[in-house]
């Protein structure tokens, strides 16, 4: 059968040779592949290779043990963020700033218990709730965006900033109508204008509880993108802070992964392929090219799901 390389699983049997677009053959017919051939086919930019049949009960197995990836204290740990940011957000719905302590209690546990993580794709997964949406993504956004700064040699002081300006770039949501943020039909122009304000509401309670310019500019520029056809203020490339051109791309790649009020969960692949066609114009590309090429590995083996994405009438990933 003929599948996409990121749907290769270890152990699965070529059934022909396999060559990259320059005729350089790479595996031969017959051979069972492992962790590294999947990556060489990955570095070679191969997409299909034929495989004999798998046995279903093996591949349920394999594929079906992404959910179980997370450890109990990670879980804990993740369960316990999420309650924070909840509170983070009811606190300063009320409020026009948080206390920092409040903050900083809420998100250093959760990145001491996610720091060591390596298989992040099976993570997010299996730690995805239905429930809750705007709550688990801030969490998410916080946790890809500490493991991006990794992933570009920032050091850990730095790695750990950059992702607390992930957990906190949608606390200005707090100050927008719920009913506007679940509504699951198409928005008015008055609505989503008032969505977009939560970029400027979150500056302000950010510089008004932590008086950390660069946390309250991530919170203010996550949507902007580099053709200026971001918001609130149509910045431009180097008119854009370095954190944000980071926590942009995760706060992309968080809301395709997970169940939205107007959006079925995207397919594994094609978030990948969607995140690298806004690397030509809106997201970073550099940055952009480590995050993918960070996350390939995680893929492998890995179940893709089937259902075909429905669109967010903005076509944003993200408000």
């Amino acid at each position: 059968m003929r599948i996409h390389v990121l749907q290769l699983i270890v152990g699965d049997k070529l059934i022909s040779d396999s060559f990259n677009s320059f005729g350089l053959h790479l595996l031969s017919s017959g051979n069972v592949v492992d962790a590294s051939d999947i990556l060489m086919l990955n570095r070679h930019n191969v997409e299909y290779v034929d495989i004999l049949p798998r046995s279903s009960e093996a591949a349920t197995e394999q594929e079906g043990s992404i959910e179980q990836h997370a450890t109990d204290e990670q879980l804990h740990s993740f369960n316990l963020a999420i309650s924070s940011i909840k509170d983070l957000f009811q606190v300063a719905s009320n409020s026009e700033s948080i206390d920092p302590e409040f903050i900083e209690s809420a998100f250093t546990p959760l990145i001491e218990s996610f720091e060591d993580e390596k298989d992040v794709v099976s993570l997010l997964l299996s730690l995805n709730s239905k429930e809750e949406y705007a709550y688990q993504h801030s969490v998410q956004v916080g946790m890809l965006s500490y493991y991006m700064a990794k992933w570009l040699n920032k050091s850990e002081k730095e790695a750990r900033y950059i992702g607390k300006a992930g957990y906190l770039h949608d606390i200005g949501k707090c100050k927008v109508e719920e009913a506007i943020l679940q509504k699951p039909g198409k928005l008015t122009s008055d609505e989503y204008n008032e969505i977009k304000k939560h970029t400027i509401y979150g500056y302000d309670i950010i510089r008004n509880s932590l008086h950390e310019d660069a946390l309250a500019l991530v919170a203010l520029q996550h949507h902007e993108r580099l053709d200026g056809t971001g918001y609130p203020l149509r910045k431009k490339h180097t008119e854009i802070h370095s954190y944000s051109l980071i926590v942009a791309i995760a706060d992309v790649y968080s809301a395709m992964i997970c169940n939205r009020v107007y959006q079925e969960k995207r397919d594994l692949l094609a978030v990948l392929k969607e995140l690298h066609r806004l690397s030509f114009g809106q997201l970073d590309p550099n940055i952009t090219q480590v995050f993918i090429r960070n996350m390939i590995p995680n893929f492998i083996g890995k179940s893709i799901l089937k259902r075909r994405p429905r669109w967010h009438h903005h076509h944003d990933e993200s408000f």
